[in-house]
This record gives structure tokens, sequence and C-alpha cells, in this order.
């Protein structure tokens, strides 16, 4: 795909996806159109082979930080409070501060890395969103045939299983795997894993 028609892919799918969340916010009268399904969309459509754009991470990634939004919610009182960003409270900071603790370790745990799941986990512990949904971003790329895992992405084995964080890499070393015999490796077969 050249560059001018991957941009209006990307542009287009990002374009309905977000239209028909939005169409599903209004019939039901939910809360289902939420800041971080911007990024979600972006990574979802612009780079699907990715492991962080998979439905696994997504899933997962978006589930743990709505449940560890929550849980800083219930813990610092907050869970029926109003938001208020303009002047926060120890409690609401509190709260942001655990629920951002708490996804990130839960990802890490669950080797499912969603960096849209941050902001997602934010928007619940600062009270904006109680109750988020995810999409059909799967059934999208699958339809106009962009390569796009069912569950969890596939990744090089000369990928590394560090985090990148800020342009710099967390606790990660290149762990080459070794290929089955049964299988032949070459540039145009390279071996891959799961990630």
């Amino acid at each position: 795909m050249n560059r001018i028609r991957r941009a209006a892919y990307v542009a287009l799918s990002a374009f309905g996806c977000i239209v028909f969340i939005g169409l599903c916010a209004i019939l039901t009268g939910a809360p289902v159109l939420f800041p971080s399904l911007g990024p979600t969309a972006f990574l979802v459509f612009a780079s699907p082979d990715a492991p962080g754009a998979s439905p696994r991470n997504t899933v997962l990634g978006h589930l743990a930080g709505v449940l560890a939004g929550l849980t800083g919610l219930a813990a610092t009182g907050l869970l029926t409070a109003a938001p208020d960003l303009t002047h926060p409270s120890w409690a609401r900071v509190g709260a942001a501060a655990l629920a951002l603790g708490v996804t990130c370790a839960a990802m890490a745990a669950l080797g499912t890395p969603r960096p849209p799941a941050g902001a997602t986990t934010l928007i619940v512990a600062l009270g904006l969103l109680h109750t988020p949904s995810q999409i059909l971003a799967v059934l999208i790329n699958k339809l106009f045939g962009v390569p796009y895992p069912w569950w969890r992405a596939q990744c090089d084995v000369a990928e590394t299983s560090a985090v990148v964080v800020g342009g710099g890499v967390w606790g990660g070393t290149k762990r080459p795997t070794p290929t089955p015999p049964t299988k032949r490796v070459s540039r145009h077969n390279p071996p891959t894993q799961l990630c």
C-alpha cells in the first residue's frame, strides 16, 4: 500500500470507528466515546502488526486500565465524586497515581503492553468516565485485508523484550528463540514468536 492510500485508509478507518462508537454512545446513552480511543484508533489502524495493537493487548490493557481506575477511586473514597481537574485534591492525585501504577503493573505482569490504557486509567481515576468499552478494529482491518492478528501479535524473534519508555529501554535483552528444525527460515519467512 503506498503512503497516500495508507494515509487514507488510516484516516477513514479511524473516522469510521469513532463515528460508530459515537453512534453507540448516542443510542445507548453510555459513555463509550472517550479520549484514549484516539491513540487506540491510531495504533490499531496505522500499526496493526505492532504487539500493542493486537486485540489481546487492546482488550486486556483497557480492561486493566478501567478496573485499576475504579480501584483508585474506591480506595480514595471518590467513586461517586464529581471530577475536578482545576483543583485536584490529594485524594484525586492518590487515585490517579494508584490507578496508573496498578495498570502498568498489570500490563507488565500479563505481558500486554498497551500505552493508551494509561490514558484510560487516568480518565477513569480522574472521574471523567466510569464505564468505557472497546471496538471492532479487528473486523475493519480484516475487511480491508490489512494483516491484523485475531488475538495476539506475532513478533520477530530478534525483537527485544524491553519496554521502551521515553526513548530509553527498560528491562530488556535481545532473546532469540531457537527455530524448530522442521521450519526453514529465510528472509521471506523469518522466525516468529507470539508477543
